[in-house]
């Protein structure tokens, strides 16, 4: 498989080297499709017969381009390697982003009897992240609104415009979803045995994505996502490690922190070179000595997880 690099140079129309494949029955292979997953209707989201829905993939012939193969595939191959919540958070905020474009992603876990849930909440341009996982337990109808919607919509994503999230939560969540640029929400979970809520997830999308490809692509990646946001929990509490630390100052020289400071204030190599009259070549060094330290493969996962580990501070 090309590496990551490579993602964003292949076009729809070039072959992929590992495709989605099905079995048809018959000994040949086909690609996978948004037909061949449960279907949804992102305008009917929460319509009072889900069973009445149209099922518009049906006629639509969507398959998922070469890129988007990959992308998944990448993103598939990525989350088997989170193990911390340093880890998820940059993978969410990261690879994730290029199949997902989100400005909000809000974790709950269900934990004992009834709806009682551990939340969490991600977010690369919140001076806060926590603003959205506390504003949606403070409102006492968005978890079970959400999880009854999902429910009666035979466990298929559901989709919802911030304008209309009041039939399903209270209005201080949506007015935080707002403030974070997102116009829509995209919610999936998964279930136990007994059909019960098992864990659920909020993408808080911003405007101009096609809701009917992110519902389809929410619905491939949340086992993934479950598995690791259970596994990064796991471990966090082993290590005792919930709640995360300041990196040590070894890891980061305070030139290469500084260098973080200007790169996360949006500045070239090229500017923070002139800024610190040093020349761009040594600029681009200090950088890629970053990019391994933070075990991270570019600037926006770098400001990410600097500011996740504390090396940075708004």
């Amino acid at each position: 498989m090309t590496d990551s690099h490579s993602l964003f140079m292949q076009t729809a129309g070039e072959p992929f080297p590992h495709p989605l494949l099905a079995s048809d029955g018959k000994g040949a292979m086909q690609l996978i499709t948004p037909k061949m997953t449960q279907h949804y209707v992102p305008e009917a989201a929460l319509a009072a017969d889900p069973a009445a829905e149209k099922d518009v993939t049906a006629d639509s012939g969507q398959s998922l381009y070469a890129v988007e193969q990959e992308c998944l595939i990448l993103n598939m191959e990525n989350s088997v390697r989170v193990h911390s919540r340093p880890h998820f958070f940059s993978w969410t905020q990261g690879l994730l982003q290029s199949l997902i474009r989100h400005e909000v992603l809000v974790c709950a876990l269900r934990g004992g009897e009834g709806i009682a849930l551990s939340v969490d909440s991600f977010a690369m341009n919140a001076a806060d992240p926590a603003i959205f996982s506390e504003a949606f337990l403070r409102d006492a109808p968005a978890a079970p609104g959400f999880i009854k919607a999902w429910e009666e919509r035979r466990f298929r994503p559901v989709v919802c415009a911030l304008a209309d999230l009041s039939a399903l939560a209270g209005g201080t969540f949506a007015r935080e979803l707002e403030r974070a640029g997102a116009t829509h929400v995209v919610a999936h979970g998964t279930h136990d045995a007994e059909g019960a809520a098992a864990s659920f997830f909020i993408f808080a999308c911003a405007p101009g994505a096609d809701t009917h490809r992110q519902a389809y692509f929410v619905q491939l990646v949340v086992p993934f996502l479950h598995a690791a946001w259970i596994r990064s929990r796991m471990n966090g509490r082993a290590r005792g490690n919930d709640v995360p630390k300041p990196a040590r100052t070894s890891t980061i020289t305070p030139r290469e922190r500084e260098i973080l400071r200007w790169i996360y204030l949006g500045k070239s190599n090229f500017e923070i070179g002139a800024i610190l009259n040093i020349s761009p070549l040594t600029v681009k060094n200090h950088v890629q000595k970053i990019l391994r330290k933070l075990n991270v493969v570019n600037r926006a996962q770098a400001v990410g997880k600097a500011l996740e580990l504390r090396i940075l501070s708004l």
